[in-house]
């Protein structure tokens, strides 16, 4: 049934050290100053006339890294291979340039011939009465505010002066030739000029690539290369990635709505086409925006309200498309961003450095990201903007039973449950979590109330288990039907672990678990009686209540061989031999085991010895030990005489006799 479970066993404390141990310690992590964050602000603020080439280079650097790299690889030499492809990629973007600004000159000329059509529209919409009169009412206001203001700017003279008419004047102004010149070419200077400061720095930096690295690593990471090595590594690996498969995504993106658009009639299609395949580079808000003028034409060109349906239902099924279907399928890796990290950054940059920061925003956070993954002073960042999660999976589900939430923390149980067996999410994750909890009982940090509300929230938490349970169950009494379904599962277990112990089968099996001193045991005795049921046991539950001296007597542990009580907390010996017992007095014939929780179980030898100790069957440390001794068909161990110290009765001294009376 279950005898194809694995599980790999791992070394154990061998000691009952404290509840310290069930707890990973976290590494701490130094926040920098805000006087520093505010001083790196300020210097990227005013002086984004440096940087903001700098950052773009940067990036053009990563993106044409792996063209340069596949040319020399061909044969040809470093600096013809990077003059190549750096005009290469200029070419393109000067031929976009073109495109776009010849398509935007044609469509001026023709938006006067629209007009008619967007007044139609407006007549219709008020003649029938469209959303309530909403239209008409809007234009009641804006001509009633407009009739304001002019009555408040006529009524300013006082009103005895007389009202003087305006006289118009005209002012011809005579400019030189150069003048003229000037005033055409100057809005040009600043922006070739800052092209070609980037078209220069890309070309040094990919010619002096492996030196800019040298001296990178001399100058923050020469005490450890091997980590600034792969941080660098990473960073152009994963910007370039980026980059690239942006690029082929929006194109697949941008030729269906090109076609799509000329299809439907829309004039300069391949302008909308191209802004679309551009706008894509912005997160979030350049597709809505590349849908928008669109959809402005296509209200203006037809009378009709089809060709606006047609136009939206075609943005619609292409974004659909791309974002379920090409780029799941083209991104080999993610960005490594969170989607409230994108937004955020979104903002930032483009607050900082406008329109083409809200473009770089991406791509320069990525770069920060990685960075703060490899170098430790800047671990905030990757905490920050990082999609990857920042604590344990132990410390999240303690989180979210601490808050009281088990229905979040079933979910993020039934994620790990979609790789992993019950038994090792309880053993490695949520007995874990539950000894957080104790440690932060006897800590005195959590109070009765709090106690008794992680605990109810991880009896949710079982409960909501049970269709798992119940499913592995079903796998196990057909293993053919499981086997597809299973196989990663197992060949991950027998990956991670150096020993492989199967599970046995509990059929006919009946076994009793039981807390040992409080709620939080309670809760971890009911997910060993759920794994012990997936065993196929017969499992019953009992609260540490009726482990009490005078409760013990009212189990029914007639039909019962075994019993299992659990303890969090590790200074709990004495508690357990005198459970031991009790419940050995109650029933000679039962099989009595203890279970004290920690994340390590493996040490055989300390749990033989005190199972010894405690005249006990059995001690465990971890779920695969309990369940194999609360399985297991040994006899029951004797229950041992205590042997009583009798104190020694010193003789009584001998009685004197009277004096005889003098006589």
């Amino acid at each position: 049934m279950a005898a194809n479970r694995r599980n790999g066993m791992h070394p154990s404390d061998p000691g009952l050290v404290g509840i310290v141990s069930a707890a990973r310690a976290l590494p701490r992590m130094s926040l920098p100053t805000v006087a520093t964050v505010v001083a790196a602000v300020a210097a990227l603020y005013f002086g984004r006339e440096v940087f903001l080439p700098i950052a773009i280079a940067l990036l053009l650097t990563f993106a044409l890294a792996p063209m340069v790299s596949a040319l020399k690889r061909v044969g040809i030499p470093r600096l013809p291979a990077v003059i190549a492809s750096v005009l290469g990629a200029f070419t393109v973007l000067a031929l976009f340039s073109f495109i776009v600004a010849t398509q935007v000159g044609e469509l001026a000329q023709n938006i006067p011939l629209y007009q008619s059509n967007i007044l139609t529209k407006v007549r219709s919409l008020k003649e029938t009465g469209v959303g309530g009169g909403i239209i008409a009412r809007l234009s009641g206001v804006i001509e009633r505010v407009g009739q304001e203001l002019n009555r408040q700017e006529t009524s300013q003279p006082a009103a005895d002066q007389p009202r003087r008419e305006p006289v118009p004047v005209e002012i011809i102004a005579r400019e030189r030739p150069l003048q003229v010149l000037q005033n055409l070419i100057g809005p040009l200077i600043s922006p070739l000029a800052s092209a070609g400061l980037i078209v220069v720095v890309v070309i040094f930096m990919l010619l002096e690539r492996e030196d800019l690295r040298d001296r990178f690593i001399r100058l923050v990471g020469y005490g450890d290369l091997h980590r600034t090595t792969e941080a660098l590594q990473e960073a152009g690996k994963r910007v370039g990635r980026y980059l690239l498969m942006q690029l082929v995504v929006n194109i697949i993106y941008a030729i269906p709505i090109t076609a799509g658009l000329w299809i439907l009639g829309i004039p300069n299609a391949l302008l909308w086409g191209l802004l679309a395949l551009a706008l894509r580079f912005v997160p979030y808000i350049g597709p809505i925006i590349g849908a928008l003028l669109p959809l402005f034409l296509a209200l203006a060109v037809a009378p009709g309200w089809s060709l606006v349906l047609w136009t939206a239902g075609l943005f619609v099924a292409m974004e659909m498309i791309t974002g379920n279907v090409v780029e799941p399928w083209l991104y080999g890796s993610r960005t490594g961003l969170s989607p409230l990290a994108i937004i955020v950054a979104a903002i930032f940059w483009t607050w900082l450095w406008g329109p083409l920061g809200l473009v770089l925003s991406t791509p320069l956070t990525v770069c920060l990201v990685v960075l703060g993954r490899h170098v430790p002073q800047f671990e905030f960042l990757d905490v920050l903007f990082g999609n990857e999660p920042v604590l344990e999976p132990h410390a999240r589900l303690y989180q979210r039973l601490l808050a009281g939430d088990p229905e979040e923390a079933t979910d993020h149980a039934e994620e790990i449950l979609e790789e992993k067996y019950l038994f090792e999410f309880y053993d490695k994750v949520a007995i874990p979590a539950l000894l957080l909890g104790e440690q932060d009982r006897v800590r005195g940090v959590m109070g009765d109330e709090q106690r008794r509300q992680v605990a109810a929230s991880a009896q949710t938490l079982v409960a909501n288990l049970d269709d798992s349970a119940q499913e592995e169950a079903q796998e196990d009494d057909d293993p053919a039907a499981a086997e597809p379904a299973t196989a990663d599962k197992e060949k991950q277990a027998q990956g991670e672990g150096e020993d492989d112990t199967e599970l046995p089968d509990g059929t006919d099996m009946s076994v009793l678990c039981a807390g040992g001193r409080g709620e939080l045991d309670d809760a971890a005795a009911a997910m060993l009686a759920q794994v012990l049921e997936v065993q196929g046991a017969t499992v019953s539950k009992a609260s540490f209540a009726d482990m009490e001296p005078a409760n013990i007597r009212r189990l029914e542990l007639d039909t019962v061989d075994t019993v299992v009580a659990g303890f969090l907390n590790p200074d709990s010996v004495k508690h357990a031999r005198f459970l031991v017992r009790r419940l050995k007095r109650a029933k000679p014939a039962l099989r009595v085991g203890i279970v004290f929780w920690s994340e390590d179980d493996d040490d055989k030898e300390t749990a033989v010895k005190l199972a010894n100790d405690i005249n006990a069957d059995f001690v465990a440390y971890g779920m695969v030990d309990a369940v194999l001794g609360a399985l297991s068909s040994d006899p029951p161990v004797a229950l041992k005489v205590a042997a009583k110290r009798r104190m020694r009765r010193r003789p009584r001294p001998a009685k004197k006799a009277p004096l005889a009376a003098a006589g």
